[in-house]
């Protein structure tokens, strides 16, 4: 499905793809609402709705992203809230072993997402991410987000990737269909990144439901030189 002897660095989303996503699902469809519903006196249907309608059309935007947007928009404290189902943050179970055989392989690996720095930092406090990736890119520092070729273009002048030597692992379809559309030469959809709802379906693009099947050809096509024989 992927030709790891070609492949020199990977490019790592991280909620739903190294992370479960059904943290982020839970806190913006049920838990925020109920909170914002219980400080501001409205019900919470109309909580519901009225977010179900402004994240629909802040869609792919820095906004939907943006921890201060939301602050500002709700009058909430949104990584305080965030903090209260914090134990809902987990790694996929077949992540670590995934992780480890990339870095002993000798690629370059670097996690990008589009999560603002805030819940970065929440998520590698809770996580052992940081562990395994040295390099960790919110875009919020480029002001654009991966659906955008710009942030693309940022990218690539901040990390000077190969894109034929590049492979890129993310949840989302348009996210994916963007990083394609730059020239990223190797993609890799993940099919299920919420541990509480069934696999999609994806045609577009290699998916996966489980890391594991990779390892060994990861581990196979090192890209670490062999140490000098020493007299």
């Amino acid at each position: 499905m992927l030709n790891w002897a070609e492949i020199e660095t990977v490019l790592l989303d991280m909620d739903g793809t190294l992370l479960d996503l059904h943290f982020d699902n839970h806190f913006w469809l049920e838990h925020l609402p109920l909170r914002w519903a219980e400080i501001s006196g409205i019900s919470l249907d109309s909580a519901k709705a009225q977010l179900q309608s402004e994240y629909a059309q802040l869609t792919g935007k820095l906004e939907w992203y943006c921890l201060d947007y939301w602050g500002r928009r709700l009058q909430l404290p949104i990584t305080e809230l965030k903090r209260e189902v914090m134990d809902k943050i987990q790694m996929r179970p077949d992540v670590p072993a995934f992780l480890t055989a990339l870095k002993q392989s000798g690629r370059n690996i670097v996690l990008v997402t589009n999560a603002h720095p805030d819940s970065l930092s929440l998520k590698l406090e809770r996580t052992d991410l940081a562990k395994y990736i040295s390099t960790l890119i919110s875009t919020h520092e480029f002001g654009v987000t991966k659906e955008s070729q710009t942030l693309w273009q940022k990218l690539q002048q901040r990390l000077g990737f190969d894109k034929s030597t590049t492979l890129f692992v993310d949840d989302s379809l348009p996210i994916l269909a963007a990083a394609q559309h730059f020239g990223i030469k190797h993609l890799l959809a993940i099919a299920n990144p919420d541990s509480k709802l069934p696999a999609k379906t994806i045609s577009d693009f290699p998916a996966i439901t489980d890391y594991t099947p990779l390892l060994t050809d990861i581990l196979a096509h090192s890209k670490l030189r062999p140490a000098a024989a020493t007299h």
